[in-house]
């Protein structure tokens, strides 16, 4: 066993002519890859095969096959808590091999519902702690509190889901008990349409105030935050900074966590840390070193495991094996259980990016509402980037087309054309120039008749409809602020008002 060199994080070379880490056992399952992530279209009955696949090429690079003759000598790693680091580019094709096993690691005592009461604090304590503890090298305790800070964040993350999903449809309306009154103040002539009823806004005061009534309704749905945050543990701690967040969303915690976790005798769980970390940044290199170490080790293929896999990641590649074996209905069930599973994961994301914002600029009222929902924008457009598999080191292209495409055609073989012509239409959304799908739905349209199919059958399913136009409009509205709303030169917020009088040319 080769001996174990430190190093700073911030020290390790980033040379481009340095290879990068593949698995032995690639080569042999490179195609197996391949069938994996891309359908069979046949060609028989109007149905053609998808030709290119789409995927990163038809073999292994010339680095990745030289390495395969190569025996694996390095030195593992070690991350110091060196902050500073810039945010790497979020690259993929890291790898070559792929394995999956389902997992629930440092999250098997995680519950939204009844999260452990000895483990509630502060989230950015927790971390600091345990990153205090790894620079002692008390590696037990750093891995009992990172760990715990991951869950703390998983549980800062749900709770501010929960809370805006559940008050996105709050409006200032009457309650049914205020409304009933109101109701019959008016059979009786008490009514005069701009009264209060217990204290509460009527939402008939507001025709014509189209404003007030907008603002009104954000107020509303501000109260109803306020009381759902109240409710919730995850809110009765100090909230951690911005910078922490941002830490826990690229994954810094497992940079450390590999090593405790190799230094505290818990092999299985350091490789599954490294491989955590290397899936969000492929480019690392000394954490691919680090891997290169891990894989010298007996079985270490085992424990490649992502411990931020989401369910539907397992739903889908469960789908993808028995379409591969032509398990049609096996595969249906998984695909369309691996569906709602992606959407409910994208909604909570999306909810989750309305959470609180550091002010650091002295805006115009409506500049500074802007400027803030800008951001959420931009955080929203990023969960279908984050939320899109990466297996193998292969990323998902079009991933909710694809579970569609898969879809129409495991429909098809079953001669349940009612449900593959809307997967068609859905697929179809996502990507109008495709010439296998155009094919299929002129194929279909062909024979409706045959199949008992109306021009109903062929309109996109409901579900994709939404994500779609959700995820159209953001960018859309996105792409108009970057334009016309953001890089204003507003200045910076002024504390005092002697600054602000010397910025007005000392007038008042």
């Amino acid at each position: 066993m080769p001996g174990l060199t430190y190093c700073a994080t911030g020290s390790s070379s980033n040379s481009e002519d340095l290879p990068p880490i593949c698995f032995s056992e690639c080569a042999a399952s490179f195609l197996s890859l391949r069938k994996l992530f891309f359908p069979k279209f046949h060609s028989y009955f109007g149905l053609q095969k998808k030709k290119g696949g789409g995927g990163s090429g038809g073999g292994l690079s010339a680095a990745c096959q030289s390495l395969l003759a190569l025996s694996v000598r390095t030195h593992l790693f070690r991350c110091k808590t060196t902050r500073g680091m810039g945010l790497p580019g979020l690259l993929f094709l890291s790898s070559c091999a792929f394995f999956f096993y389902p997992t629930r690691a440092q999250y098997e005592r995680y519950s939204f519902r009844s999260f452990p009461r000895d483990e509630l604090m502060p989230l950015e304590s927790a971390y600091r702690y345990g990153l205090d503890q790894y620079t002692g090298e008390h590696w037990a305790e750093s891995v009992s509190y990172l760990e715990v800070s991951l869950r703390l964040h998983r549980l800062l993350r749900d709770s501010e889901a929960f809370c805006h999903l559940n008050c996105s449809s709050a409006r200032m309306e009457l309650g049914e008990e205020g409304r009933e009154e109101e109701e019959e103040e008016e059979e009786d002539g008490k009514g005069d349409g701009g009264d209060r009823t217990h204290g509460r806004l009527s939402p008939r005061r507001f025709q014509g105030f189209p404003e007030l009534r907008y603002f009104g309704d954000l107020l509303r749905r501000a109260q109803c935050l306020k009381r759902c945050k109240q409710g919730l543990p995850a809110f009765r701690q100090s909230q951690p900074s911005r910078e922490v967040l941002q830490e826990f969303q690229r994954r810094e915690p497992y940079k450390f966590l590999q090593f405790a976790y190799f230094k505290a005798n818990n092999l299985p769980k350091a490789i599954a840390a490294a491989h955590t970390y290397l899936l969000k940044h492929p480019d690392d290199e000394m954490m691919k070193r680090n891997m290169a170490y891990y894989k010298t080790m007996p079985d270490a293929e085992d424990y490649l495991k992502d411990l931020e896999s989401k369910s539907y990641e397992t739903l889908f590649v469960r789908a993808v094996r028995a379409y591969n074996g032509e398990n049609w209905k096996t595969s249906i069930t998984d695909m369309e259980l691996a569906l709602p599973d992606f959407y409910r994961a994208y909604y909570d994301c999306i909810a989750a990016c309305e959470g609180p914002r550091e002010i650091k600029d002295f805006k115009e009222f409506y500049l500074s509402i802007a400027d803030h929902y800008t951001e959420v924008l931009e955080c929203k457009l990023k969960c279908e980037i984050d939320l899109t598999p990466v297996i193998g080191g292969y990323v998902v292209e079009k991933f909710v087309a694809t579970m569609y495409h898969y879809l129409q055609f495991a429909y098809y073989k079953l001669n349940d054309l009612k449900n593959a012509a809307p997967c068609v239409a859905s697929y179809m959304l996502f990507d109008q120039k495709d010439e296998v799908m155009k094919q299929n739905l002129v194929y279909y349209q062909y024979h409706k008749d045959k199949w008992g199919l109306t021009d109903e059958d062929f309109q996109p399913r409901p579900e994709a409809v939404r994500y779609y136009n959700i995820t159209t409009l953001q960018k859309e509205m996105y792409e108009f602020a970057k334009e016309h709303v953001m890089d204003d030169d507003e200045g910076e917020v002024i504390e005092y008002l002697d600054d602000l009088l010397a910025v007005d040319g000392g007038t008042q």
